[in-house]
């Protein structure tokens, strides 16, 4: 089952990947994306086998983001993958039916591309302007989700639909009320002075 709250991590300076994991995974996470960016192969594969030890540990989903041959190698729980990296269908092909496939959507026409890709949920936005990811598509806003859930439910789409972009706890009411299925969150977590408490509080407006 796609959990609601879709916990991504992020490079912050003297937190490895997988101790915020650890932390978030303590306070109720049971969805981790590992967002690594800039590294290589083989501190790639160190990160995402630390953070892995963790998810394991705690009984938590390893979502691999766009690295299909990592999540393939550890035997992660999924892929993420965005709209420039390998196409779904092909990750099905190497990963097998067993594995979570997660595709990035900015608009109506990439979600019905997706799910004729057969993803297992979709990751729709931005919702605001974030500085965790580079060359951002057009941001969507409240509307934005208002009008693109409209004509999925119109096409009977049924695909869990995650906003993400720089979502704050004040917002998630705000989004489920459009439709979406759940929230993928980053830096309000990672960057919180609290992160088990922050957490609570994301879970608590996602009921």
């Amino acid at each position: 089952m796609v959990s609601k709250l879709h916990y991504i991590t992020q490079e912050i300076s003297g937190k490895p990947h997988w101790q915020l994991a650890k932390e978030a995974c303590k306070a109720g996470i049971n969805w981790v994306q590992l967002r690594v960016k800039g590294k290589d192969n083989k501190e790639w594969k160190y990160i995402a086998q630390k953070t892995q030890e963790v998810c394991v540990r705690f009984d938590a989903k390893l979502i691999i983001n766009d690295n299909v041959a990592l999540a393939h190698d550890i035997l992660a729980d999924g892929v993420h993958l965005g709209k420039t990296d390998m196409k779904p269908g092909k990750a099905r092909s190497i990963l097998g039916e067993n594995f979570i496939i997660g595709g990035t959507a900015n608009n109506f026409d990439d979600i019905l591309f997706l799910q004729s890709e057969g993803v297992d949920y979709i990751g729709l936005g931005p919702f605001r302007y974030t500085d965790t990811k580079k060359n951002l598509s057009l941001i969507l806003g409240i509307e934005g989700y208002k009008k693109i859930i409209e004509k999925c439910r119109k096409e009977n789409i049924v695909i869990p639909i995650i906003a993400i972009g720089g979502i704050k706890l004040e917002d998630v009411v705000g989004l489920i009320s459009t439709g979406v299925y759940g929230v993928a969150v980053a830096s309000a977590i990672n960057l919180s002075n609290n992160i088990g408490l922050s957490i609570k509080d994301f879970f608590i407006r996602l009921k």
